[in-house]
């Protein structure tokens, strides 16, 4: 697991991290989202051992990553934003010596390269020149470099920047894949892949941990009442004061621009409530033609919005809304 305690760093007058403080458990998937700048990458390097911080600590497995860096960093496997390859070197050729600098000699690092380039599905391009490899796949070949050694914990910066779709879909497996093996840090700002790919989040902004929980945790912090969306045939006289009535059923309003010949009504309820038949009785009990029934989804794209969008006149308010 990684302990980040009190991380800061500075460059002069400038804080490009501020206390930031969290803990990744064994076998989690957890995200870093931030916008562009905001010491998502700076606080990675603190993490690897690649930049010492101003202040704080890191513990990797319980040992402290700068007291103890030889020991710690072994637990580490890091593929940095711009992945750095030699691209005169085939890849078996690259994976041979990155295994000799992790210390692995004769069959064990034989073995090891066997299994990597197996698991990165690089067996079709293992004696390619890797200066003639696409993006997709000198990913793959960060990735393979980052396990080599077999680390508990991995460390990835945006590990599908600059990806085609296709190539995007193929790395998001196989961080999935590894997710099943490794205890994982994942530094990005795009939001389908914190979804998918993430059981906790952590936003930063300008520095600073705005909020961190699960996805569905957030939601329910940061998006108040859950929304459920009821489209009806026609006008559906009386449908708002029936809806309002339900049990359950905290607030209703009606949806700007619906369909021409339908009512969409949003019905706010608590979280973990379904009122899903409840609506559906009702509709059969006073004839309405019901032709949609779902839950309104708030995505994580409106939490990242909400807490990365600044306001000088609400700045002092939104310091008092800071996660906890």
């Amino acid at each position: 697991m990684i302990e980040a305690q009190g991380l800061s760093r500075h460059y002069g007058d400038f804080v490009a991290v501020r206390d930031v403080t969290f803990e990744v458990g064994e076998g989690e998937i957890v995200g870093i989202l931030g916008p562009n700048g905001a010491g998502k990458t700076t606080t990675i390097r603190m993490i690897t051992g690649f930049l010492p911080p101003s202040n704080g600590r890191v513990r990797v497995y319980g040992r402290d990553l700068f007291e103890d860096p030889a020991e710690a960093r072994r637990d580490i496997g890091y593929l940095p934003e711009n992945v750095a390859l030699y691209p005169e070197m085939r890849v078996s050729e690259y994976l041979r010596y990155r295994a000799q600098l992790e210390g692995m000699r004769g069959a064990a690092a034989k073995s090891a390269l066997g299994e990597t380039v197996e698991r990165c599905l690089l067996s079709e391009v293992k004696d390619q020149i890797v200066g003639t490899l696409s993006k997709g796949y000198r990913q793959r070949v960060g990735l393979a470099a980052a396990i080599l050694h077999n680390p508990r914990v991995l460390v990835l910066d945006e590990p599908t920047v600059g990806l085609d779709p296709k190539q995007i879909i193929a790395i998001r497996e196989l961080i999935r894949d590894l997710g099943k093996r490794h205890t994982l840090l994942l530094s990005t700002h795009i939001l389908p892949e914190v979804e998918l790919l993430c059981g906790r989040v952590l936003i930063i902004d300008r520095g600073s941990i705005v909020a961190q929980g699960t996805p569905q945790s957030l939601r329910e912090r940061w998006l108040g009442n859950a929304v459920l969306r009821v489209v009806l045939k026609g006008e559906a006289a009386g449908a708002e004061a029936r809806l309002q009535a339900m049990a359950g059923a905290l607030a209703v309003r009606r949806e700007a621009g619906a369909t021409a010949g339908e009512s969409a009504l949003l019905v706010e309820h608590d979280h973990g409530q379904d009122l899903r038949e409840p609506v559906f009785r009702l509709a059969v009990e006073n004839g309405w033609v019901l032709l949609g029934l779902g839950a309104e989804k708030a995505s994580l794209e409106d939490i990242f919005v909400r807490l990365t969008t600044h306001d000088a006149a609400q700045e002092p308010a939104r310091a008092e809304e800071i996660v906890q």
